[in-house]
């Protein structure tokens, strides 16, 4: 067989995201703490721990790659990724292994499933991690629902938060 035909062995599978799963968590566990994981909220927050938990429900499997990946054990074993703010995002744009994938996109393409995060006045950076539980077509600030933790909500809407910046992100697979 030719080799440009030939797949390797260990070539990676790409799968959809399943955004209802993960709203479904969101939802189940927006104002609680699911015991399997530490509660990082008097470490600097527990919103971008709560999204990672979120996306492994929506179907995401860890990339336990050392520093760079994103993963979680325990407290002391994970990666910076699952429960760090700026580490989440770049993972999730930048992966081409293992794990959730997705792109940026406009505020007013927002949809459920997708994550946001907000920058407030007077953080040097973007801060804090939500979910997109309900949007209308076309999305803004009024009419997105979101659910966090570090402030835990449920279907809170987005303009009731004072920031200064918002980016969005869609998952667009899994590779696994």
């Amino acid at each position: 067989m030719p080799l440009e035909r030939m797949k390797p062995v260990n070539a990676l599978q790409t799968k959809p995201f399943d955004a209802a799963a993960a709203i479904a968590y969101a939802q189940q566990w927006a104002t609680a703490r699911n015991p399997k994981y530490a509660d990082f909220e008097t470490m600097g927050g527990d919103c971008s721990n709560y999204i990672s938990q979120c996306l492994l429900a929506g179907g995401a499997v860890m990339n336990e790659t050392p520093d760079t990946g994103w993963y979680y054990r325990s407290l002391n074993s994970r990666a910076p990724a699952w429960s760090g703010v700026l580490f989440l995002w770049d993972f999730l744009l930048n992966n081409r292994g293992r794990g959730p994938f997705g792109h940026e996109i406009p505020l007013e393409q927002a949809r459920p499933g997708d994550i946001i995060q907000l920058k407030f006045a007077g953080k040097p950076d973007f801060s804090h991690t939500v979910l997109v539980i309900f949007a209308s077509d076309p999305a803004a600030p009024g009419n997105v629902l979101v659910n966090a933790h570090s402030y835990d909500c449920a279907d809170r809407p987005l303009d009731s938060y004072s920031y200064v910046a918002a980016r969005a992100l869609r998952v667009d697979g899994v590779r696994a």
